[in-house]
């Protein structure tokens, strides 16, 4: 069987195998190879659209906004904005909106977060924090300039391609067969979301303990609608969150269910519990649900993104656990990936703090 050779070989093709591919083509020989036969097709595509530099661990944070400043470059030169501005606004009890809250957010008052969300109900919270550097995200836009600047560069983009087996060879590099074909890389990136402690495992890799967790939204028509610039808003106690979309309302519940790697699907009785909520805390009159997926977050115990080299396993190099941060840490982790790989140094090194070598995984 013909075998086919990669400097760097990046296995899963959701944003963070696309992310990383696209900063290394050009600068070394990068193949990416997706078990489905589309990409992004598990979490990448059924994301909020949402980043949130409130949201998430102080590391997190901060590559959110780094990634803010990578997309607006890119977008400078397209005909359409990746990023629209959408405030987001966390409500409830004054405790848990204090727990939340961060640099990015800054309190207001409950008449200011009615003025902002005409259709809460403001006897229902106490406090509410507001996050005015968030943004809305144009996901297949982002998705397209990934895909287009990897082919352009050179980079190879194969779906259909689960890796079957994985196998160290006496010159120092990987033999793996996907797809009933052969391949050899310098470097194997792994990228593959839920399935990336199984994937370690056919490397020699220990696992980190990466779980999934499901997590459901649906778009639902609207009696009264919310402005079609209005915030999104989120329940402190993270049971559920809501924001304009074009076709109705987009609500999540916000939910943290352990799953197995799988094709998740949603639970209409889990929609139908959500519209309860949220027509009990609004003015929206949510009705029949358009559409409605769930799903897989991935993270590891620390909720903490794994990206770096593998401690014990020579060429094999982590890119996991992005949990609900998945877009909005993409090209700020896709940067620092690409310099550990290259050997240069990034404009934001936590490295460290994501290592797959670092104390708890």
């Amino acid at each position: 069987m013909p075998e086919t050779a990669a400097d760097v070989l990046i296995i899963g093709g959701g944003i963070a195998g696309l992310s990383l591919a696209s900063r290394l083509a050009g600068h070394t020989g990068v193949v990416l190879l997706e078990a489905e036969n589309e990409l992004g097709y598990h979490t990448s595509s059924r994301s909020a659209r949402q980043l949130i530099p409130s949201y998430g661990p102080p590391v997190v944070q901060d590559l959110t906004v780094r990634t803010l400043a990578l997309i607006r470059e890119l977008e400078a030169g397209l005909p359409e904005p990746i990023l629209v501005p959408r405030s987001f606004m966390l409500v409830g009890r004054e405790e848990d909106v204090r727990d939340r809250a961060s640099g990015h957010m800054h309190p207001i008052t409950m008449a200011e977060a009615v003025g902002l969300a005409p259709e809460l109900a403001a006897g229902d919270f106490e406090a509410a924090g507001l996050d005015t550097t968030s943004v809305s995200c144009n996901t297949d836009i982002l998705m397209s300039w990934h895909r287009a600047r990897i082919e352009a560069d050179g980079g190879r983009i194969l779906t259909g391609r689960r890796v079957d087996s994985a196998a160290r060879t006496p010159e120092g590099r990987w033999a793996l067969t996907a797809g009933g074909e052969t391949w050899s890389a310098g470097t194997v990136v792994n990228a593959a979301g839920a399935w990336a402690d199984p994937v370690a495992g056919l490397f020699g890799a220990r696992p980190r303990g990466l779980q999934p967790y499901r997590r459901t939204a649906a778009i639902v028509e609207a009696g009264n609608p919310p402005a079609a610039d209005g915030p999104m808003v989120a329940g402190a106690l993270d049971n559920f969150y809501y924001r304009p979309d074009l076709e109705g309302v987009l609500i999540s519940p916000s939910e943290a269910v352990p799953s197995p790697a799988e094709d998740a699907r949603h639970r209409p009785e889990d929609v139908a519990e959500l519209v309860a909520l949220v027509n009990s805390l609004t003015s929206l009159e949510l009705g029949r649900t358009l559409r409605a997926w769930t799903g897989l977050r991935t993270q590891a115990a620390d909720g903490v993104p794994v990206v770096g080299f593998d401690d014990a396993v020579p060429g094999f190099f982590w890119l996991a656990g992005q949990g609900g941060y998945g877009f909005q840490t993409s090209s700020g982790i896709a940067e620092l990936a690409a310099a550990q790989l290259l050997g240069t140094r990034p404009v934001l090194d936590v490295s460290e703090a994501l290592s797959p070598a670092r104390t708890g995984l």
